[in-house]
């Protein structure tokens, strides 16, 4: 199948590429969260949330951004994230008199807005969500097998 841009051979490629852009933040935020432990648990308190949720963060930043780049419940990750990624913006980044931090807070809301896409739509065809879904249709016996 074909459309008249032609993109839609590109489409399982495309969704890889977003996927992967989209996580790639994540991952790598939430490794440098490790190896800046304390410097980030003061931030949190002084932004008013409590440290103790360093670790929450840190496997949903890793956790989900690696569902969401392996395509593994992607929809429920990218509803989780894009509600994670509105609490970050809203939190750390709500800064009117601040324009990096409203840059900031900008760019987690287009993220967000990324992330209710995968939501929407799926992973794409080269995910094991979609993996997945073929082998537990082929698993399923046909109404001619079934007599």
């Amino acid at each position: 199948m074909t459309d008249a841009h032609g993109l839609t051979r590109l489409e399982p490629a495309l969704a890889l590429i977003g996927r992967l852009l989209l996580a790639y933040i994540f991952i790598t935020s939430g490794w440098s969260k490790i190896a800046t432990y304390a410097a980030t648990s003061q931030t949190m308190e002084t932004q008013g949330v409590p440290s103790a949720l360093l670790p929450l963060v840190i496997c949903v930043e890793i956790g989900g951004g690696l569902a969401v780049a392996f395509g593994l419940l992607s929809r429920l990750a990218g509803l989780g994230m894009a509600a994670f990624a509105i609490a970050t913006a809203v939190l750390f980044h709500l800064v009117p008199s601040d324009q990096a931090q409203m840059i900031n807070f900008n760019k987690n809301l287009a993220i967000a807005g990324g992330f209710l896409l995968l939501a929407a739509f799926g992973p794409g065809a080269w995910s094991i969500d979609a993996w997945w879904r073929h082998a537990r249709s082929r698993a399923r016996p046909t109404p001619a097998q079934e007599k």
